[in-house]
């Protein structure tokens, strides 16, 4: 077989796969958790807190970011519901790429970090407050749920990680 004829046969091959490949790619799948699980969710993390005695606000959203749930508790501080966003946001959007599943994770991995190579500019909508956990299906992260207003991110983690505990068997 000669060279040129060779090149060809891999030329066509490169081309029948870059086709498949474009017909593949029309479409995109995502998963996010039904309107019915996104309110139990708040409604669970905004209970086991104020069985604790924490007035906060909860909160769910999708990997765009975009809130699918948002309970604000009985005597929760107003900056509450944006402080909850926050955490949501940074979960999904910061933590999908290196699999952390709270942003105390990332808090963590940041402060190990040198300063150079910390971001030097605030990303809007971003957080580094403990209070968020991934929201997981199948190894995937599909979603974040941030907690705020109890008197430590700590206490918002427990009570959204009881709260993700109650659906869990419900996420498949």
């Amino acid at each position: 077989m000669s060279r040129i004829s060779a090149g060809l046969q891999v030329l066509a091959l490169v081309a029948g796969a870059a086709a498949a490949g474009a017909q593949a790619q029309g479409l995109v799948t995502t998963h996010k958790l039904s309107a019915a699980l996104a309110n139990q969710l708040v409604g669970d993390s905004v209970a086991t807190c104020a069985q604790k005695g924490y007035q906060v606000v909860a909160v769910v959203v999708d990997l765009d970011g975009v809130r699918q749930a948002v309970l604000r508790g009985d005597g929760a501080p107003i900056h509450s519901m944006d402080n909850a966003y926050y955490k949501a946001y940074t979960i999904a959007s910061l933590g999908l790429s290196r699999k952390e599943e709270s942003t105390k994770q990332i808090a963590d991995r940041i402060a190990k970090n040198p300063p150079t190579n910390v971001p030097q500019t605030q990303l809007p909508n971003v957080t580094y407050a403990q209070g968020a956990i991934a929201i997981m299906a199948g190894g995937n992260t599909i979603g974040g749920l941030g907690v705020s207003g109890a008197p430590g991110g700590q206490f918002d983690e427990e009570c959204a990680r009881a709260a993700l505990a109650k659906i869990k068997d419900r996420m498949k």
